[in-house]
């Protein structure tokens, strides 16, 4: 169980890590590419729920580790 926990915590923070990374690169680049700064939000946004359904599905997991144990 503790190898599945240690994974868990390695997985969130490659997430978590990614999607600042990534939130970050899409500003810079819309700073410095006007023409597609609409294309730029629409990843920011899709990096957003990208985020928030991984933290969902492990907050899920979780539960239902916590449940059965």
């Amino acid at each position: 169980m503790d190898i599945i926990k240690e994974l868990t915590n390695a997985f969130l923070i490659l997430i978590r890590s990614g999607t600042v990374f990534r939130v970050v690169y899409c500003f810079v680049m819309m700073g410095s590419d006007e023409e597609n700064e609409k294309a730029y939000k629409k990843k920011i946004w899709n990096v957003i729920i990208f985020y928030i359904l991984a933290e969902s599905c492990y907050a899920i997991k979780d539960l239902i580790t916590k449940y059965y144990t």
